[in-house]
């Protein structure tokens, strides 16, 4: 069974709904084979922190944390990140911040990364991606 490893913006579409066929993809897998970086939890937790007008927001984003499984940041994901970084800069390719720690991350839990952000697309080092969109 496949790991998959949602990006920010995916799990984004699915606390938001939309598009429908993130959900519905989502819906064909068991959810053990579903899981999120601590870095992707931070950001979306960021996320509700900076609309404080949004009063569901916040029971919606915990509810789906609860859901999913979280994984924490470790020593492996900070060793795959060294050489992940490097090569990626000596390929031209680097992702922004967070996005390579997510990609790092992806890659050490031996997951698949889903995300619909063509940055990912550049990166050639091990990364397996998915596109649910």
């Amino acid at each position: 069974m496949n790991l998959y490893m949602l990006d920010t913006n995916t799990a984004s579409y699915v606390i938001k709904g939309t598009p429908p066929s993130v959900r519905e993809r989502l819906l064909e897998l068991p959810m053990a084979s579903i899981c999120i970086s601590a870095i992707t939890q931070g950001e979306l937790l960021h996320g509700v922190a900076r609309k404080p007008e949004a009063i569901h927001l916040p029971q919606i984003v915990r509810e789906f944390l609860l859901r999913v499984e979280i994984l924490a940041w470790d020593s492996s994901a900070a060793e795959v990140y060294g050489t992940l970084r490097a090569e990626c800069e000596r390929d031209g390719t680097p992702l922004g911040n967070l996005d390579m720690l997510i990609a790092a991350h992806s890659v050490s839990a031996d997951a698949v990364l889903v995300t619909h952000d063509r940055a990912f697309y550049s990166v050639r080092h091990r990364l397996r991606l998915a596109d649910w969109i």
